[in-house]
C-alpha cells in the first residue's frame, strides 16, 4: 500500500489528504492477494478485535450487570438488537478508511471548514476522556480487588499502558493485535468458568434472544434497555476502525479495494460476535447468580466481586471476574490511546515522533480521570460511570452522523459509496441510537 501523495483536493473533498493515518504502522501488514476467501481473511483479522474492545468496557458490564440482576435473561434481545447496529456502523467505518482513503478525523477535516471541524476535535478528545475515565475506573478496581491497590494508586499505575504500546508498536502493529485478542480469550475463559459454576436456565436463556413487548411496557426495563442500546456504539470506535483498517497494505485499485472493505467489514463483524458473546456472559451470569437469588439492584462492579463466592460456594469465582475485569480495562485503555492519536493527528495535522504523540494524547485522556477519580474516592466509582456514558451520548451524533454523510456521498467515496439500503439502515440506526442517548441524558438531568 503507497503512501498517500499530497496534491489537489479529489473532488467532494476541500482539502487533499496529506499525512496517513497511524503514519508509523501505515500499509505495515501484508495482505493475501491470491489464495481462497478465509486464507485472505486471516491478514485482516485484527483491526476489528481492537474495536469490539469498547464493545465491552467497564461502562457496558455495568449495565449488562444491572439489566441481568433486575430482570434476568430479558434483556438478551436488546443485546443482540445493540450489537446488529454496532456491526453496521463499524462496516460504514472500515467502508470510509479504505474507500476513502481517511479515518474519520481526516474526513471531518478535509470535508468541513475549521468552524467546524475544530470544535468536532474538542468534542471528540471529550469523548475519549469521558471513555478513558470508565476505563481507567473498571482498571482500577480491578487491581483493587485482585491486590488491594488502592483506586487512586490503581489509576496512575493505568498511565503506564503507554510504554506498553510504544513497545508493542514498534516491533509490529501485529503485537498490539495480539495482545489485545489474548487478553480478550482470558476474558472468555473466566467467563465460561463462571457461567458453567452459576448453571443457568438454558431454556431461558434462549427465550431471552427473543424480543418480547414487556421491554416496552415496563418503564424500568425500558430504562434499562435503552442505557444498554444508547451506551452500546463508543464514539472513539468509528474514528479507531477507521484508522486501524488502513494498517493493511490492501492495493490502490478498486477491486482490491472492494475485496479489502468485504474483508475488513468480515473481521469485525466476527469480532462484535464475539464481543456480544462476552456481554451475553456477563448479563447471564449476573441473571443465573443475583436475579436467581431476588437480589435486584446489583449494579456496581465490586458489588459483583464480593457476593460471587457464597453464591457459586467457590472462592475462585470473584478472582476470577477481577482478572476479566482488569483484561478488560487493560484492553479498554490500549484502544482508547490508539484513538487518542488517530483523533490528534487527523483532526490537526501534527507532525510529532512516536512516543512525543503517545504521551500527549494520553495525558489529555487520562489526567481528567485520574484528578477526577482520586477527588471522588472509591464511593465515587459507579456515579463516575454513569457521568462518562453520559458525555458519551452528548458527542455520539457528531461522530455518527459525519461518518454516515461521508459514506453515502459519491463525490467522497465515488464507486466505493454505501449501498442505499444499507444507508437506509445507517440512517435509521443512527436516528434510533441518537433518539435513546437523548432520552438518556433527559432522564439523567430530571434525575
Amino acid at each position: 500500500m503507497k503512501p498517500l501523495e499530497k496534491g489537489v483536493a479529489p473532488e467532494g473533498w476541500r482539502h487533499a489528504r496529506k499525512q496517513p493515518s497511524l503514519a508509523e504502522v501505515f500499509g505495515s501488514i501484508a495482505t493475501r492477494p491470491t489464495g481462497s476467501f478465509w486464507r485472505k481473511l486471516t491478514a485482516f483479522l485484527g483491526p476489528g478485535y481492537l474495536v469490539a474492545v469498547g464493545y465491552m468496557d467497564p461502562g457496558n458490564w455495568a449495565t449488562s450487570l444491572a439489566g441481568g440482576s433486575k430482570f434476568g435473561y430479558a434483556l438478551l434481545f436488546v443485546a443482540l438488537l445493540s450489537n446488529l447496529m454496532a456491526i453496521l456502523l463499524q462496516a460504514l467505518c472500515a467502508r470510509l478508511g479504505i474507500g476513502a482513503g481517511r479515518d474519520l478525523a481526516q474526513a471531518c477535516r478535509d470535508a468541513f471548514p475549521r468552524a467546524v471541524s475544530w470544535p468536532l476535535w474538542v468534542l471528540a478528545e471529550i469523548a475519549i476522556c469521558a471513555t478513558d475515565l470508565a476505563e481507567v475506573i473498571g482498571t482500577a478496581i480491578g487491581l483493587n480487588l485482585l491486590f488491594g491497590i488502592p483506586l487512586e494508586l490503581g489509576v496512575l499505575i493505568t498511565a503506564l499502558d503507554v510504554f506498553l504500546i510504544l513497545w508493542l508498536q514498534n516491533i509490529g502493529f501485529r503485537w498490539i493485535e495480539a495482545f489485545i485478542v489474548t487478553l480478550l480469550a482470558v476474558i472468555a475463559v473466566c467467563f465460561a468458568i463462571q457461567i458453567a459454576m452459576a448453571d443457568p436456565d438454558w431454556g431461558a436463556v434462549i427465550q431471552g434472544f427473543a424480543p418480547t413487548t414487556q421491554i416496552v411496557t415496563n418503564p424500568d426495563m425500558l430504562y434499562l434497555a435503552l442505557g444498554i442500546l444508547g451506551a452500546t456504539v463508543m464514539p472513539h470506535n468509528l474514528y479507531l476502525h477507521s484508522g486501524v483498517v488502513q494498517t493493511r497494505a490492501f492495493g490502490q485499485t478498486l477491486p482490491e479495494k472492494r475485496e479489502a472493505i468485504l474483508l475488513a467489514t468480515t473481521d469485525s463483524t466476527i469480532a462484535l460476535m464475539f464481543a456480544l458473546l462476552i456481554n451475553a456472559s456477563i448479563l447471564i451470569l449476573a441473571a443465573a447468580t443475583f436475579h436467581k437469588i431476588g437480589k435486584h439492584d446489583v449494579a456496581e462492579l465490586d458489588q459483583v466481586h464480593s457476593f460471587l463466592a457464597p453464591l457459586l460456594g467457590s472462592a475462585i469465582a470473584p478472582t476470577l471476574f477481577g482478572i476479566a475485569l482488569l483484561c478488560c480495562g487493560l484492553n479498554s485503555t490500549v484502544t482508547a490511546t490508539l484513538s487518542g492519536q488517530i483523533v490528534m493527528e487527523g483532526f490537526l495535522d501534527i507532525r510529532l515522533p512516536p512516543w512525543a504523540r503517545r504521551l500527549i494524547t494520553r495525558s489529555i485522556a487520562i489526567v481528567p480521570a485520574a484528578i477526577v477519580t482520586i477527588w471522588y474516592g472509591e464511593k465515587g466509582s459507579a456515579q463516575l460511570l454513569i457521568l462518562s456514558q453520559v458525555i458519551l451520548s452528548l458527542q455520539l451524533p457528531f461522530a455518527i452522523v459525519p461518518l454516515v454523510m461521508f459514506t453515502a456521498d459519491r463525490r467522497k467515496m465515488g464507486e466505493l459509496v454505501a449501498p442505499r439500503w444499507v444507508t437506509a439502515l445507517a440512517v435509521a440506526t443512527a436516528l434510533l441510537i441518537i433518539a435513546l442517548n437523548i432520552k438518556l441524558l433527559w432522564d439523567f438531568v430530571a434525575g
